[in-house]
């Protein structure tokens, strides 16, 4: 596949002169204003861009069988408003975990957030680092910010935008928290250095990929990443899958699962297939809590040519 061309120097400058003015603005806007605003674009999205309306009704539809289609329809322009909602969260949330006592602010966004603090960072000290896993859910990007502030030191894959601007504006933002951020590509190998220097991993892994598992999730085989299993194999290391969900303004319902460790196997294909099932199964239980958090307009259950025989 050919290389996209390069953008120019003034339309990448523009673009980040835009974002940076976008940011500034919605930093300084109260929720309630944010919310109004957030819905009115999910509410564009979900009638202008018919393929991602189509995707979202047709994947939650499978997912929950029997509900009614009213109900299907809701569910995805809750889902597509909160999308916006995530991103407006982000950018209000910069000031709050560069603050001195932002531990002590994000303690109180959500009512059961030290204990679990304390579950996590007791998972990562003793299996010198571990591998956190989250799905496309309510705000996934604050996970990574608070690991840092309980002492969790992070490494976080990312694909590199096409702006040298708004990268570099993305990545200090997100280093700025005590995150480090390696590119998507290749990064096998980094994350495997990171376990064994004793620091644990950030992952989203409910992504569709070429090069994926066909493991189930909500009863439908989807395609997904076995890095998660196989840096957990390799090097002995737990996968915990976590998330972030809103229940109200800035206050969030956070969820730690149970360490899933790697086990003695025989086959090793067949023990992939078991700690990816186990790590879908946790996130599917977090979806279904939160369905309108989650992103349906992904096409999670796409399928590459000669996967769709996996599939079957």
């Amino acid at each position: 596949m050919p290389e996209k061309p390069k953008k120019s120097r003034i339309l990448q400058l523009v673009e980040y002169a835009a974002a940076y003015v976008f940011i500034t603005i919605f930093r300084a806007l109260p929720f309630w204003l944010t919310n109004l605003i957030s819905g009115f674009l999910g509410n564009l999205l979900y009638y202008v861009v018919p393929r991602r309306r189509t995707i979202a009704v047709t994947n939650i539809s499978a997912a929950f069988s029997g509900m009614p289609a009213y109900e299907v329809r809701r569910l995805a322009r809750e889902s597509c408003r909160a999308l916006f909602l995530t991103a407006f969260e982000i950018m209000k949330s910069q000031s709050l975990f560069s603050s001195p006592d932002a531990r002590e602010k994000i303690r109180d966004t959500a009512d059961n957030l030290e204990e679990l603090f304390q579950k996590a960072k007791k998972i990562h000290d003793g299996s010198g680092g571990c591998i956190f896993v989250t799905p496309h859910i309510g705000n996934w990007e604050l996970l990574p910010a608070v690991s840092s502030l309980i002492g969790i030191p992070l490494v976080i894959v990312a694909r590199p935008l096409d702006n040298k601007y708004l990268e570099k504006l993305f990545y200090e933002n997100r280093t700025a928290s005590g995150q480090m951020v390696i590119p998507k590509k290749n990064a096998l190998f980094v994350l495997q250095r990171t376990l064994q220097k004793g620091k644990s991993i950030g992952m989203l892994t409910d992504q569709s990929t070429m090069k994926g598992l066909p493991v189930e999730f909500f009863g439908r085989k989807a395609l997904t990443t076995p890095v998660p299993a196989v840096l957990a194999m390799t090097k002995n290391r737990p996968i915990v899958v976590v998330a972030c969900c809103r229940i109200a303004d800035f206050r969030f319902e956070a969820f730690v699962s149970d360490p899933i460790w790697p086990g003695e196997y025989q086959n090793e294909k067949d023990e992939l297939l078991r700690i990816t099932r186990l790590m879908n199964k946790e996130m599917e239980a977090i979806v279904r809590k939160h369905p309108e958090q989650y992103l349906w307009m992904h096409d999670r259950w796409k399928t590459y040519g000669g996967s769709k025989e996996l599939m079957s």
